[in-house]
């Protein structure tokens, strides 16, 4: 009998299986709906599908493992690129030892829940060392990366082309939902069969990129956000990375990694490269699988541990014309309305009349702020607020003090400098001295005006970013170096909360979550463009981690017009705030708005603690939902929005979530033209959400989640806010 080493891990209703047999790497044998099995059985298994081959050795077809060896007989993308000037390319590695928890595995079988597997191999002929890891979170969550030693004593460098893992998926699986998005229009959903071969997803922009897929989705036909089995992928790397999606002879994987400029890795004797983590989440429904990304993030974000506070955002208020007398004005009546957060955005640095100078030179502007920002921000914190500021310091303007005195500390791969976007360039962070010099300025700046939260931008992709000594490739590199100044000014400052914006959604992946405490997902603030965008954007980021403004009836971005009523219900459902200038309100709007403003903060919690659901992608004609409900399902908040065009008068809504063992009060905020009075039914002229509920009707949970309740779609795009409670419920 052939020696195997099998591990099964068990956590929430997730299974993964593995097995090592003899020396080869891990392999998944199952990965998906929790099992019941004996050591027995599991090893059972594992054995049950090896074929004889003849005399033993030859014709077999190479199972791939969570790293594809060329070298094993598979043609597909291997799992490792890595040669010296042209030799040692066919790597085999051979596994020295298997770790689950501490605990090493040379033989037989291990069971146990969530757990980390350690699984280090080598391949002594090209001299590399490789170590694989393997988490699964106790929220069922599953990660993996790997990582590649040079072990030679001497002689050429280990040159690393690519490493790219491997999660198995079932072949039935045989749809894929990715993204794709431009500026403004982030994360537009395309549905599509899967085909033989790779369909792949690569970025090369020096940062998520706005197009970027985000997360990948690979599920049985028809899957949707409550049924189907669905897998859900993602590569937690901020820099060049690629999502893809492999279909093979039998065999159907998802391949994640970064990806590396040529000569961007070259590992001198000793030296070594780990690969960033690659994310895959199983579930009935990509909800289930979402919640699982929610839950891991809501674990490591500062965000998680306190009230998101409703911020007002001054950019569309002001743009550049900055000055204390208008910006006093906009604190104080943003404080007036509830108001819990001001964020002076982009124009209060030195020489920032626009944007074509001043990036790199940040100290408050001396024209526009002779007494600095203390004044400013003292005002702010008297008034009840926390003093948030905007910056960009990965930029540079060539037009700046900064870049006529360093203009080596721009990334350049040619002696010219790269074309410009938006008339910026990209700062030299893996240059110790200009590392040095932005982490110094930012940590100055935080201490000396009481910068509570910082709104980080990088409005440009990374074009030709090469070292300006060398020319060598350099988005690995500032990557890193961009991480490196994350972690140190927030070990500096513990309660410093930073805002991750990349000309709007451009940064969204686990990489700058892990280190940053929300995102912004869009520069479109157009409650129909916004909706959609959030609903996608949410499959990674829980609710209270994207940043959700209420905006100007006339978007800036589309021009299109819509009342306060559907702006508010859309950005509900995150974390709450505006973007807009507060000074041309109505009485009325102010009063409206302040509304919004008591009901988030007296329904926050359930938003940043609760389970997120949706519904209607299936249906072009269906309203669309986004929902949130508490873990112990006491209580539910629901956004749903009629389509923009239907032949249907009526719907049927199924709140997702409840309970359906337990009665549920409901009531909601409805907008004055949903449809014609006499078609209004009944279950929608229930006391609004800050009425009283014992005027409120009552309705099963089981009847609420299985049949629905009829609402009408006579006028389109309009939003409705619904709030469910049980009666049981303090």
């Amino acid at each position: 009998m052939q020696s195997v080493r099998v591990i099964h891990l068990a956590a929430d209703d997730v299974s993964l299986v593995l097995a090592c047999f003899a020396h080869e790497l891990p392999l998944v044998l199952h990965w998906g709906a929790r099992i019941t099995a004996t050591d027995d059985d599991l090893l059972a298994f594992a054995l049950a599908e090896q074929r004889p081959g003849l005399d033993d050795v030859s014709d077999l077809p190479y199972r791939p493992s969570v790293l594809p060896e060329h070298s094993r007989g598979w043609f597909g993308r291997p799992g490792l690129s890595a040669h010296r000037a042209g030799a040692g390319w066919a790597s085999s590695f051979r596994v020295d030892t298997v770790v689950v928890d501490g605990t090493s595995l040379s033989e037989g079988v291990i069971q146990t829940g969530a757990a980390s597997v350690t699984v280090e191999a080598q391949d002594e002929q090209s001299a590399i060392q490789l170590r694989t890891e393997i988490d699964l979170t106790a929220t069922g969550l599953l990660r993996i990366r790997a990582g590649v030693r040079n072990e030679a004593r001497e002689g050429s460098p280990l040159e690393v082309e690519d490493l790219s893992v491997a999660l198995p998926v079932p072949t039935r699986a045989t749809e894929i939902v990715d993204f794709s998005g431009r500026w403004a229009h982030e994360r537009q959903p395309q549905r599509h069969p899967v085909v033989r071969g790779m369909h792949a997803r690569p970025s090369r922009r020096g940062r998520t990129g706005l197009d970027a897929t985000t997360v990948m989705l690979a599920g049985t036909p028809g899957f949707s956000s409550d049924a189907g089995e669905v897998w859900m992928f993602h590569v937690g790397f901020s820099g060049d990375h690629e999502h893809a999606l492999e279909r093979g002879d039998g065999t159907l994987a998802f391949r994640g990694g970064e990806l590396l400029l040529p000569g961007e890795i070259r590992l001198a004797p000793g030296e070594e490269y780990t690969g960033p983590w690659v994310y895959g989440s199983h579930g009935e429904g990509w909800d289930s699988a979402s919640a699982r990304f929610h839950a891991f993030l809501r674990g490591v974000s500062r965000s998680a541990k306190r009230d998101r506070p409703v911020t007002l955002n001054v950019w569309e208020a002001v743009y550049f014309a900055q000055d204390s007398a208008t910006l006093i004005d906009l604190a104080e009546r943003g404080a007036a309305l509830g108001v819990e957060r001001f964020v002076l955005d982009d124009g209060w640095f030195r020489g920032r009349s626009d944007d074509r100078a001043g990036l790199g030179d940040w100290s408050p502007d001396p024209v526009a702020w002779p007494e600095g920002l203390r004044p400013l921000a003292d005002r702010v914190r008297e008034l009840g607020m926390e003093f948030g500021l905007w910056v960009e310091p990965e930029m540079i303007n060539e037009d700046s003090d900064l870049a006529r005195a360093h203009p080596d500390w721009i990334l350049r791969a040619r002696e010219e400098l790269p074309a410009r976007y938006r008339f910026q360039q990209v700062l030299d962070l893996t240059q110790p001295e200009a590392f040095t010099h932005i982490l110094e300025t930012l940590d100055a700046l935080i201490r000396d005006i009481g910068v509570s939260y910082l709104k980080w931008d990088h409005n440009r992709d990374l074009v030709a970013a090469g070292n300006p000594a060398t020319g060598a490739p350099a988005v690995h590199a500032q990557t890193r170096a961009l991480y490196r100044l994350l972690d140190e000014l927030r070990a500096r400052h513990t309660d410093l909360e930073i805002e991750s914006c990349a000309s709007g959604g451009g940064r969204v992946d686990l990489g700058i979550l892990e280190r940053t405490d929300r995102i912004h997902p869009s520069d479109n603030h157009d409650p129909i463009d916004r909706f959609e965008i959030l609903r996608s954007t949410g499959l990674l980021v829980p609710p209270e981690m994207m940043g959700s403004h209420v905006a100007s009836a006339v978007s800036s971005v589309t021009g299109r017009s819509s009342d306060l009523h559907f702006r508010c219900a859309v950005a509900f459902l995150g974390h709450f705030g505006i973007e807009w200038d507060i000074r041309d309100l109505s009485d009325a709007e102010q009063t409206e708005l302040a509304a919004w403003i008591a009901r988030f903060r007296r329904h926050r919690r359930l938003i940043q603690t609760g389970r997120t659901v949706g519904g209607g992608e299936s249906d072009p004609w269906a309203p669309s939902m986004r929902g949130v409900v508490a873990e112990d399902r006491s209580e539910a908040l629901y956004t749903i929005v009629t389509p923009r065009s239907t032949p249907d008068t009526l719907a049927r809504i199924r709140f997702g979530g409840v309970d359906p063992g337990r009665r549920y009060r409901l009531s909601a905020s409805v907008p004055d033209t949903l449809g014609p009075p006499w078609q209004i039914p009944d279950w929608l002229r229930a006391p609004d959400l800050d009425g009283d509920d014992g005027r409120a009707p009552v309705f099963p949970g089981g009847l609420l989640s299985t049949a629905g309740l009829e609402f009408p779609t006579f006028h389109p795009e309009r939003a409705v806010v619904v709030h469910l409670r049980a009666v049981d419920a303090s």
